[in-house]
């Protein structure tokens, strides 16, 4: 069940560490690469689009992973 507390997390801002910062650009790097990857290799149309979309998709959510557990490790 859902507590109240956290809906409130679920809509709170949640400033990243400064690791945090850095996880967040490496991320951002990696889709950077991604993209460009989809943009060469996949014809335009829907289906690009599409990639492009759940690729800004997975930034939101890794971002927000990063940023709400400030506390976690990444595995070198």
């Amino acid at each position: 069940m859902t507590s109240d507390q956290d809906l409130q997390d679920r809509i709170t801002h949640h400033k990243p560490s400064d690791e945090g910062v850095q996880r967040i650009l490496q991320m951002r790097r990696t889709i950077l690469e991604a993209s460009r990857a989809v943009h060469q290799l996949v014809p335009e149309g829907r289906e690009q689009s599409l990639a492009f979309t759940k690729l800004e998709e997975a930034l939101f959510w890794a971002n927000a992973g990063i940023a709400r557990h400030p506390d976690y490790q990444a595995e070198e």
